[in-house]
């Protein structure tokens, strides 16, 4: 546990619960909040097939947790975290156009 605070600059054993916490509601919110959406737009379990449902379930999650990782983050008192937790996941993923470089080469 000491590497991981270390690795991520938590101070302490307090803010670790409140990010574990985050973590867990956000997983468990954008799972429940992507059904309703997928309703929205028509696409209800037994009318189509599972091979068309579970991908695009699976698809929509991903936006709406990416969203609400960093509102439910803000809302915690860890906004800071969670927006550079945010910031190393997109860029790994190459959603790194959205964001300016720290040094940019002149």
């Amino acid at each position: 546990m000491a590497s991981f605070k270390e690795r991520w600059n938590i101070k302490s054993n307090w803010q670790l619960f409140v990010i574990i916490v985050v973590f867990a509601i956000t997983g468990s919110t954008s799972a429940y909040l992507s059904k309703p959406i997928l309703a929205y737009f028509g696409i209800i379990k037994g009318s189509v097939s599972n091979w068309i449902y579970y991908p695009l379930y699976i698809i929509l999650i991903f936006p709406v947790y990416q969203i609400l990782l960093v509102s439910f983050g803000f809302l915690f008192g860890q906004f800071k975290f969670f927006w550079a937790f945010e910031k190393k996941m997109l860029k790994s993923l190459g959603f790194s156009f959205l964001f300016k470089k720290e040094n940019p080469e002149q």
